[in-house]
């Protein structure tokens, strides 16, 4: 059964498209959705547009940011408005400890901050309730970029993916069924297995270095710099390397560009190809994770005072 969120405040600041359709959702469970950084939309009729950010604060049962968080200034990701919002250490210190903050992935300061401060910050990128669904809608625009990037077709490819987890694993899938040469790297035991499995080629990922020259299509999933300058050295300088890894990347860039080789940095590709199935994704989890994170009053939760 659908949770509902009558009583419940829910400040939404910023954000893209997907945004769009959670407040939808949240207005449809009966919250009531103070907005920041959003245009006015039909979409989004109910909902309290608001400027003064410690005000929303004051009212709010829990906050949600966008996926990408905040730049590191602490600018909020605001993809559809102008207006320019900044969490600052005193804003964020503000924010009552026993509220909930949903972000997709935050910010090495942020996380300082909540643990200096004790705040309830919590990185919803990773949940599997969202990083597994989020993880088809990142495959496919993967598969778009490479399809308009490269000279050659998918099928037939030597494609290789660097790392197996969520993503990982269903642009692995994705690239084998399109007939692709598909090669991961890994590094626990279990991952090779299933690799192996799935009638794909499985290598650690210390013997990544020697099959460099041989790929024409690179994906890099994992958030340390596996792509360094000597890496790419060895690289065949006509393959596409597209890195989803949470900025920076995984990948050194100016060692790719000054190689001669297409480097892109791709984060964040659920809300820019698939916005609304992104969208309803977080529409889908977030509502019981608010549930279960806000601290109300007996009175004030939904059902009324227990018994």
């Amino acid at each position: 059964m659908t949770e509902k969120l009558t009583g419940i405040t829910v400040a939404v600041i910023g954000g893209d498209e997907r945004q769009i359709v959670l407040v939808n959702k949240l207005l449809h469970l009966g919250a009531e959705v103070k907005v920041m950084g959003l245009p006015e939309r039909k979409e989004l009729t109910g909902c309290d547009f608001c400027q003064d950010f410690l005000e929303v604060i004051r009212v709010a049962n829990a906050i949600i940011l966008p996926m990408p968080g905040t730049d590191f200034e602490g600018n909020i990701i605001t993809a559809l408005s102008k207006q320019k919002i900044q969490l600052t250490q005193q804003i964020f210190q503000s924010i009552p400890n026993e509220i909930p903050i949903f972000v997709g992935v935050a910010k090495p300061f942020l996380k300082e901050w909540a643990r200096f401060y004790q705040k309830k910050l919590i990185e919803i990128a990773e949940l599997d309730e969202i990083a597994i669904p989020n993880s088809i809608p990142t495959a496919e625009g993967c598969l778009q970029m490479a399809m308009e990037k490269l000279s050659i077709t998918i099928h037939g490819s030597n494609s290789f993916v660097i790392g197996f987890g969520r993503c990982g694993r269903t642009i692995a899938r994705m690239l084998g069924a399109l007939g692709a040469k598909t090669t991961v790297f890994a590094r626990k035991t279990a991952d090779l297995a299933r690799i192996k499995e799935m009638g794909l080629n499985a290598y650690n990922l210390d013997q990544l270095t020697g099959l460099l020259p041989q790929a024409d299509l690179i994906i890099n999933t994992i958030p340390i710099q596996i792509l360094t300058e000597n890496r790419l050295e060895v690289t065949n300088r006509e393959a596409l390397i597209i890195d989803i890894a949470s900025a920076p990347g995984g990948t050194d860039f100016q060692a790719a560009e000054k190689l001669g080789i297409e480097a892109i940095l791709a984060p964040s590709l659920p809300g820019l190809v698939a916005p609304k199935t992104a969208g309803l994704i977080l529409a889908e989890a977030l509502p019981k994770l608010i549930l279960e994170q806000i601290s109300l009053p007996e009175t004030n939760k939904v059902g009324g005072k227990k018994e």
